[in-house]
C-alpha cells in the first residue's frame, strides 16, 4: 500500500467507524442516511475549506498580516472561534431540512459534521507531514471534533423541539473545549509533561459523547408512541 493510501485509510477510515457506531445508536428514529453522509462531506469538504482560508489570514498571514503573533495561545483561540462555526454551517444544513427533532438528531448530525472535518483535516496533515503525522492523529481529533461539534448539534437538536430560545451557549462550550484542547496540545511540545491533561480531555470528551447519548436515548424512549405513529401514519 502507497503512503498516500495509508494517509487516506488512517484518516477517513476511523472517521467512518465512529460515524457508523453513532448511526446505528439511534435506534427509534434513524436518521436519514443521505443526510448523515451529507453533513459528513459538508464537515469534511465546506467547513474545512472555509476554516482553513480564514485560519490562513489569521494565523499565517496572507493578503493581510496575522492580526497578532502567533503564540500558542492565539492559534488555539483563533481554531476554536473559526473551526466551530464553520463546522456548524454543515449542521445546519439537516437543521434547515427539518431532519432535527431532538437530542438524538442533533447529535449524530453533530459527530457527523466533526467527523469530517477532522477526516479532510488528519488527510491533510499528512499530505503536509507525512504518514505517521496522521496515523497519530487518527486516534485523537476525530473523537474531539465530534465532541465540540456534537455539543453544537445537541443545541439544534434542542432548539428544534423548542427546548432553547438560543444555541450562543453551546458554541461558546465548544469553543472553549477546542481552545483549551489545542493550546495544551501546542504547550506539549515543548513540555511533554502537558500530556497528561491532553489524556484528562480525550476522558472528558468520551464522558461527554456518552452524557449526550444517554440524554438522547432517554428521550427518545419518553417519545416511543410518537415514533411508533409517526412510522404507521407515514408514507
Amino acid at each position: 500500500m502507497d503512503a498516500l493510501s495509508v494517509i487516506a485509510f488512517f484518516a477517513y477510515g476511523p472517521a467512518l467507524v465512529i460515524l457508523w457506531y453513532f448511526y446505528h445508536a439511534d435506534r427509534y428514529e434513524p436518521e436519514p442516511r443521505r443526510y448523515v453522509l451529507g453533513t459528513f462531506l459538508l464537515g469534511g469538504t465546506l467547513s474545512i475549506g472555509i476554516a482553513y482560508v480564514l485560519e490562513s489570514f489569521l494565523t499565517l498571514g496572507g493578503a493581510i498580516e496575522p492580526i497578532l503573533p502567533a503564540s500558542a495561545f492565539y492559534v488555539a483561540l483563533v481554531a476554536g472561534i473559526v473551526e466551530e462555526p464553520a463546522k456548524a454551517l454543515a449542521i445546519r444544513w439537516p437543521f434547515k431540512a427539518g431532519q432535527m427533532d431532538g437530542i438524538m438528531d442533533g447529535l449524530v448530525y453533530g459527530v457527523a459534521a466533526g467527523l469530517g472535518f477532522a477526516a479532510t483535516e488528519n488527510f491533510m496533515y499528512g499530505l503536509g507531514w507525512g504518514v505517521a503525522v496522521t496515523v497519530t492523529r487518527a486516534f485523537l481529533t476525530p473523537l474531539a471534533h465530534a465532541t465540540w461539534s456534537a455539543i453544537v448539534g445537541v443545541g439544534y437538536g434542542m432548539k428544534a423541539e423548542g427546548k432553547v430560545d438560543s444555541v450562543l451557549p453551546y458554541f461558546l462550550l465548544a469553543i472553549v473545549l477546542h481552545f483549551v484542547w489545542d493550546y495544551y496540545a501546542f504547550l506539549s511540545a515543548a513540555v511533554p509533561a502537558y500530556n497528561v491533561l491532553l489524556i484528562f480531555f480525550i476522558i472528558l470528551n468520551l464522558a461527554l459523547l456518552r452524557y449526550f447519548l444517554i440524554m438522547g436515548r432517554a428521550e427518545d424512549r419518553s417519545r416511543i408512541w410518537y415514533y411508533w405513529f409517526k412510522r404507521r401514519d407515514g408514507p
